[in-house]
């Protein structure tokens, strides 16, 4: 009878009507490496005697029981089920559960249930979707933003800026003007002595000779 209650609510597709009454079940998909491991949260809601995990393969069109583990910790697993593939973690006050799948493979691709038995009914969790892949797919690169362009032009602005600035009117002009007042204030000193060579006898001589 609870086989056949299971049976109905996936394959009629009714699971809105047979899930979370009791069960809260996390994740709701799982992609996971070949050879690695994985692991099915199963929150309880109402008190139990034990919970039945079972694999819906759409592949295969198979509902499978896998394991049911009792208040007291002792596991019962179904036909050609490993061990040492499934095991049960459960929490001291039975309000929570976890599926653990280890050596992965692509036969372990299904839907997964956790259950609860309630007046000769099964309730099922809202199953978790585990993909098996050879190779996982690499995480987005963040977008990295184009540098920005600015500093440099500030940089080129800067540098004509300073080149500029030796050519500067505010530069040679103060510079030239005093070159203009040294070259001044050397005339009266140069005619000064221009006139002293004059007087000098050397001087008149200079002068009579011409």
């Amino acid at each position: 009878m609870a086989r056949l209650w299971l049976h109905l609510c996936i394959s009629v597709q009714i699971l809105g009507f047979c899930t979370n009454l009791f069960l809260s079940q996390t994740p709701g998909n799982i992609l996971a490496q070949t050879n690695g491991k994985t692991e099915i949260f199963c929150e309880l809601k109402r008190e139990h005697t034990g919970v039945y995990w079972y694999r819906w393969s759409q592949k295969r069109q198979n509902f499978e029981f896998l394991v049911f583990s009792n208040i007291l910790g002792k596991a019962i697993y179904g036909t050609n089920i490993s061990q040492d593939k499934f095991s049960i973690h459960g929490t001291s006050a039975h309000s929570s559960c976890s599926l653990h799948i280890s050596h992965l493979h692509a036969s372990d691709n299904g839907t997964y249930y956790c259950s609860i038995s309630q007046s000769s009914q099964l309730f099922l969790g809202s199953g978790t979707r585990l993909r098996v892949v050879d190779v996982l797919p690499l995480p987005p690169k963040a977008t990295q933003e184009p540098i920005s362009k600015k500093p440099r032009k500030h940089i080129t602005k800067r540098k004509a800026a300073g080149e500029k600035g030796a050519c500067s009117p505010l530069v040679w002009v103060p510079l030239a003007t005093s070159v203009l007042v040294l070259l001044l204030s050397l005339i009266p000193t140069a005619y000064r002595l221009y006139r002293k060579h004059l007087t000098s006898p050397g001087g008149d001589e200079g002068c009579q000779t011409l």
